[in-house]
């Protein structure tokens, strides 16, 4: 079972999305029959049946076993993956294009950043699989606390200036065999936790900040 899989087929999509196979995909972390799941979900075992041969035909879940009772073969089964990350592929005539208005203040060009990578990390990760081969990435997650806009502001010029730089020394356009590389830096506050009942939200957005979008 894979980590995360990207979903890139939008018929595939739309069958992970269904409220009760979404629910046999998470219930199929650990492999089960469709009578297992059945009492599981509390379903009919009809009704499962059904909704597993969609989740086969799209290669969401996978045959884990074959058990023999009596004159009777149990198939039990698996999800492919632990989570699931549709691609915007999934959704191409509107999926979102980096290129079409760039802002490096815009909340929304950076989710369109985001859409992109989630497109061309999920292409990679499905040619690595058919080639048995890993994907070379490289990942930074990081949390920080600002104590003014001002100083959001002069963190995010200087973390500019950086990239550029090391773009711009080991960046070799006639470089023979060389391959080309995606680097995306991002910036964006942290939702606040959905509020207690009773209670208010502990972190509001920023008021008078620079995004655009």
């Amino acid at each position: 079972m894979l980590d995360v899989a990207v979903i890139e087929e939008p018929a595939a999509a739309e069958a992970s999305l269904d409220p009760i196979r979404s629910r046999i995909l998470a219930a199929l972390a650990e492999p089960g029959s469709a009578a297992m799941l059945a009492v599981r979900l509390g379903l009919p075992r009809q009704k499962v049946n059904y909704h597993l041969k969609e989740l086969e035909r799209h290669a969401l879940v996978e045959l884990a076993e074959e058990r023999r009772k009596g004159n009777v073969t149990e198939r039990v089964f698996r999800a492919t993956a632990a989570s699931y990350v549709i691609s915007p592929s999934a959704l191409a005539a509107v999926s979102p294009d980096p290129s079409r208005s760039p802002d490096q203040l815009s909340a929304r060009w950076l989710l369109a950043l985001g859409a992109r990578l989630v497109q061309e990390v999920g292409t990679l990760l499905g040619g690595a699989a058919r080639a048995r081969q890993r994907v070379a990435s490289f990942g930074i997650d990081a949390e920080v606390r600002f104590a003014s806009a001002a100083d959001r502001r002069e963190f995010a010029d200087e973390l500019a200036r950086s990239v550029a730089t090391l773009v711009g020394r080991y960046h070799d356009e006639s470089a023979p065999g060389g391959r080309s590389h995606r680097v995306i830096v991002g910036l964006h506050q942290i939702p606040a936790s959905p509020p207690e009942a009773g209670g208010t939200d502990r972190q509001q957005p920023e008021a008078g900040q620079e995004d655009r979008s």
